[in-house]
């Protein structure tokens, strides 16, 4: 059986799951220990190139940002390797790819001037615009001070094109007066510790419901596998917007870190033909199946439910594609270092 998958209208392009902070929320496990294995100059090309002909521009114009829209550079920490991103924004920018902007820690802003020069040039690389990640995870590697540096000197260099995720988070800081770094348990120490994902986004994904264990059961209850495998995914498995093309040529749905719908340097013929499912089990339970099939095709490699039950649908699916990953080598369960790097 052939499926065919949705062509990408808007998305992210990591260019290495390198990082500069071990974040214990991380959908994708990117760390500084991780190799950076850096996009090659030979597939930006190839994969920006592809991407051009479906990359779609935010609902305000080519020249605006939206957290969903048009095409970000990411990681990892794309700053990591400034030269690289903006190659990567030149050659973006050059195909016409609308929307362009890049997601950041902000680790990098030492100085006012360092970084309004790094801004400047990406500008006139052709950038529209930033997205600034705030949240206490990324507070516990990078003094708070640095993040509103680059908020305040990107507020000038692109105005309304300055994207803060998430904003509430930000309010939170500046009103209990962080500075420097804070670790994630002082945090909720903080705060009201039930008020954590009040008015904020948080996925429970990736990396979340192995290094926040702890302090997860404190704050949200489990939910047994035979709950959870009847729910849909939300958003969709397959879909048009805000899915990831990496450093491996792996097309990533969405925010599904480590598996893979094929190669994105062949992007063309990947959604021409479409996927043959037979090839990928994992892919083909998932897609025709769901959860209810991909747990029965588990168990035939000896995976178990846990009896205390699952924090999310996606931290069920994830710990059993984490389990398949350590009984066969299936092709679609890529990079192999998003497995070696979840806890």
């Amino acid at each position: 059986m052939t499926v065919k998958i949705p062509a990408p209208s808007s998305g992210g392009l990591i260019m290495s799951y390198k990082c500069s902070a071990a974040c214990r929320h991380c959908m994708y496990a990117c760390n500084p220990g991780w190799s950076a294995d850096w996009i090659t100059d030979y597939d930006l090309e190839r994969i920006l190139s592809q991407l051009a002909g479906y990359i779609q521009p935010s609902p305000w114009g080519p020249d605006h940002i939206g957290l969903s829209h048009g095409l970000h550079l990411t990681g990892g920490e794309p700053f990591m390797n400034f030269e690289l991103l903006c190659k990567a924004m030149e050659i973006a920018s050059s195909l016409d790819i609308p929307s362009l902007f890049v997601e950041t820690n902000c680790f990098w802003c030492n100085n006012d001037k360092s970084t309004r020069e790094k801004l400047v040039q990406l500008r006139e690389k052709g950038m529209k615009g930033i997205m600034i990640s705030v949240n206490p995870f990324y507070l516990e590697y990078v003094p708070f001070e640095r993040t509103e540096r680059a908020i305040k000197i990107s507020l000038e260099i692109f105005g309304d094109n300055t994207f803060v995720y998430q904003t509430e988070y930000y309010r939170r800081f500046k009103a209990l007066g962080i500075k420097d770094r804070v670790p994630f348990t002082k945090y909720l120490e903080m705060e009201n510790r039930t008020d954590f994902a009040r008015n904020t986004e948080f996925f429970i994904m990736g990396r979340a419901p192995y290094e926040l264990k702890d302090e997860l059961d404190n704050l949200y209850p489990k939910y047994p596998a035979k709950l959870l495998e009847k729910m849909p995914c939300s958003p969709p498995f397959l879909r048009d917007w805000h899915n990831h093309f990496d450093n491996y040529g792996n097309y990533i749905p969405g925010f599904c870190g480590g598996i893979t719908l094929g190669d994105c340097r062949e992007l063309d013929d990947l959604l021409k033909y479409g996927i043959d499912l037979e090839k990928f089990p994992v892919l083909s339970y998932l897609i025709k199946e769901d959860m209810p099939g991909l747990l029965r095709f588990a168990a035939e490699y000896g995976y178990q439910k846990y009896e205390k039950g699952y924090y999310s649908k996606c931290h069920l699916c994830a710990d059993i594609r984490k389990h398949l990953n350590t009984k066969f080598e299936f092709k679609e369960l890529k990079p192999e270092g998003f497995y070696a790097n979840l806890a």
